[in-house]
């Protein structure tokens, strides 16, 4: 009997590391998600259905913008650092740089479009200021703390990126409450200088927290530039292709549909931090494995992918199981909210398939071809979703995503074997 157990333990204690790493991950991924939530909640109590509209409609926009800003460095600087910790100085500095730059000129287009959009205050000195304030946290501020996680994250210090995570999210939710219920703050305006002050305490006390690592080595790292371009163009697809759905259904669809469909999608979203929180601790294990060709990271892409798949399964089977108590939450407003979660949720399972395969192509300095998968799938997906949504919705709607996803698996699993092959064959 011992001898029979003995290679299972010895599996489990080669395998501990790794799940104790994607407890303490997917603990801070929540927790963070948690908070952001009671943030939100406090903030739509204090400021009103106006001023909190205001409030989503500006976060919408800095929500792409902060892709935008640093046009992808942040992942350069993780892949970089995880496979060579000298690389860590001019890394951090050509973040820097490249945040500077692009950051600046994000914050002066908001502010030559946005006035003539949105109005926060009648008084036009301090409806500039507040934009200014809200374009430079959630723009520059928010981008330079979460340059954080990514840092610890290439140095393999993971508890500390955690702690970088959970402690965002507190300060932001403290911020509130000291703004909203201690200070009784009730306008956007208002709110704009506290969520600044906040957020540069935060950053203050990051950049703190950092020293013991390194000076930043002020220089661009040139070759980084287009990979970077490549990895930016992700997110901004992507985009395109989450607004396109609630667009068309808002143009064809009930507004009950289209609220129940609203609160899917977002509990939906939520969904993906299982899956999220396996690839933070996969994505410097692929970089570093990766050193040797692409070949070289697919052992260990292999022994998780059936890890991944049965993350994703198992958050489909929650999501599908807690649809039919979603009403009691929300309310019974919300009429076609269980069917709709219902259907959507094997799509974690899709996503765990492909993010294994994207997370190797990314860590591999692929980022051309990640890019032409994520642009590709993304926006001719939208044209998908706008023809399927006008034809039958909202079922075209959810046939739509389903095709986009498998889509995303095929590709990406295509593409990175090709790509392996190669690297062996150059190798041999």
């Amino acid at each position: 009997m011992i001898r029979l157990l003995s290679p299972r333990l010895a599996a489990l204690r080669r395998h501990l590391p790794l799940g104790l790493s994607y407890i303490a991950s997917s603990g801070s991924l929540v927790a963070s998600s948690a908070a952001q939530l009671v943030t939100f909640a406090i903030l739509a109590r204090a400021l009103g259905p106006h001023e909190f509209g205001l409030f989503v409609k500006l976060a919408a926009i800095t929500n792409v913008a902060v892709h935008v800003c640093g046009i992808g460095a942040s992942d350069c600087l993780l892949r970089r650092v995880s496979q060579d910790r000298a690389m860590y100085p001019a890394m951090l500095g050509h973040n820097l740089i490249l945040i500077g730059l692009t950051g600046a000129l994000l914050v002066a287009l908001g502010l030559a479009v946005l006035p003539f959009w949105i109005t926060i205050s009648p008084d036009p000195v301090v409806n500039l200021s507040a934009l200014a304030l809200f374009l430079i946290t959630n723009v520059v501020l928010v981008r330079l703390t979460l340059l954080t996680d990514l840092i610890f994250l290439g140095h393999s210090r993971y508890a500390s990126a955690n702690r970088a995570v959970v402690g965002y999210a507190v300060a932001r939710t403290v911020t509130a409450i000291l703004a909203c219920l201690v200070f009784s703050t009730a306008s956007l305006a208002q709110w704009t200088a506290w969520q600044f002050a906040g957020n540069l305490v935060v950053v203050a006390a990051y950049a703190w927290w950092l020293r013991g690592l390194g000076r930043p080595r002020l220089t661009v790292v040139r070759e980084e530039i287009r990979l970077g371009l490549f990895f930016c163009s992700q997110f901004v697809a992507r985009s395109v292709r989450q607004n396109a759905d609630l667009f068309m259904l808002g143009l064809v669809a009930s507004i009950e549909v289209v609220g129940s469909y609203g609160v899917a999608r977002r509990i939906l979203d939520s969904s993906y931090l299982t899956i999220d929180a396996l690839n933070r601790i996969a994505f410097p294990s692929f970089a570093k494995t990766s050193l040797g060709g692409i070949h070289a990271a697919m052992p260990s892409a292999l022994r998780l992918l059936p890890v991944a798949l049965a993350l994703g399964l198992a958050t489909s089977i929650g999501l599908f199981v807690v649809s039919g108590y979603l009403p009691l939450i929300f309310g019974q407003d919300y009429t076609s909210l269980t069917r709709f979660v219902g259907i959507l949720a094997w799509l974690p399972l899709f996503i765990a398939a492909s993010s294994i395969a994207m997370d190797v192509l990314g860590a591999s300095s692929h980022q051309g071809e990640r890019a032409a998968i994520v642009n590709a799938t993304n926006l001719g997906g939208s044209l998908l979703i706008v023809w399927f949504s006008w034809w039958l919705p909202p079922n075209g709607t959810f046939a739509a995503l389903y095709i986009i996803e498998g889509c995303t698996v095929a590709a990406a699993w295509l593409i990175l074997l090709r790509l392996v092959r190669r690297s062996a064959a150059r190798t041999a």
